[in-house]
């Protein structure tokens, strides 16, 4: 199935509103980049790297970015200035990491595959756990029976805030006292998963970083109690950033990817900053794929990434 026979209009739009603020900032300082030029040329390149650096790219994918446009234009020998959003579509397209999306937009799960197990990482206030409701709903809502394991032991809020959700979304929330084993609380959500017949199970874990080791243990342990029950999980291990942080959020992956086996990105809060150009760098930077982009606070506002939508959109195209 092609990326444009399922991205329907209602998703294009909210894909749209929620970059607002990241496009009007880029394209903005990208009018101003070639403003008066004819052709691609040295100034256009530097200017077009101030732009990709002061929008939150990184620096390291943006001298990637440059080094490609300079060899498609030394290829394609002229290129026109107002050719530069099209160029630039192609070979950040091109870029960025994109999963199989096995649990793709309609959100259905693999029958043969289920449960099919998210194991939910990241630091406290990145809105983990409203993606952890927010994927809950969108999994419920195309017929998948879920399970939630509140996993974060350590923090009684990060515990009723599951419960919130829960209770919001009508899916029932696996928990112990606090302070509890975050394994055995992840052991009870996949057992009474799998008694009940559950399609999806969503994890939450704790968000501290402050121990590398000590949270990469914790982590394994998890892992390690969940597949004696379900030999495949988790099949996703889904680590949460904050669009809106910029560069921390590179940091934030940074040590994430070397305290456990993150093999799937989700990008919140786009829909509230400029950042938005933090996905770019950190897909590129990382190589794991961006499955998820938060776009709103509702239960609604959670998309499965595409990177051509999504490019798309950031060069209002």
């Amino acid at each position: 199935m092609g990326i444009f026979s399922f991205f329907s209009k209602d998703k294009k739009d909210t894909l749209d509103k929620g970059l607002t603020k990241t496009k009007e900032g880029f394209l903005s300082k990208l009018t101003r980049a070639v403003a008066g030029k004819s052709k691609i040329d040295d100034s256009i390149l530097d200017e077009l790297e101030e732009v990709f650096i002061t929008s939150d790219v990184g620096v390291e994918t943006t001298l990637k970015i440059i080094d490609r446009i300079e060899k498609r234009v030394a290829r394609d020998k002229y290129i026109n200035s107002s050719e530069l959003n099209e160029l630039l579509c192609d070979e950040i397209g091109e870029m960025l990491i994109e999963g199989d999306n096995e649990c793709s937009d309609d959100f259905k799960v693999d029958a043969s595959k289920t449960p099919y197990v998210i194991m939910v990482v990241g630091v406290n206030g990145v809105g983990k756990t409203t993606t952890i409701g927010k994927l809950a709903y969108q999994y419920k809502k195309a017929g998948n029976k879920v399970v939630l394991g509140a996993a974060d032991t350590f923090r009684a809020a990060a515990v009723e805030q599951l419960d919130i959700w829960g209770e919001r979304v009508g899916v029932p929330v696996i928990k112990q006292k606090m302070g509890s084993d975050p394994a055995s609380v992840a052991y009870d959500t996949i057992s009474s998963a799998k008694a009940n017949n559950a399609d999806v199970v969503i994890i939450d874990t704790a968000g501290r970083l402050h121990n590398k080791k000590g949270l990469m243990d914790e982590l394994t342990k998890i892992k390690k109690v969940m597949q004696k029950v379900v030999p495949t999980a988790p099949n996703e291990v889904l680590l949460v950033l904050d669009g809106s942080t910029g560069q921390n959020a590179f940091e934030q992956a940074k040590q994430f990817i070397a305290a456990t086996e993150v093999n799937e990105l989700a990008i919140t809060k786009l829909d509230g900053t400029a950042k938005g150009g933090v996905v770019i760098g950190i897909s590129d930077q990382f190589q794991i794929p961006v499955k998820y982009i938060g776009l709103g606070e509702g239960m609604e506002d959670i998309q499965v990434f595409h990177k051509k939508e999504f490019v798309k959109s950031l060069f209002g195209k």
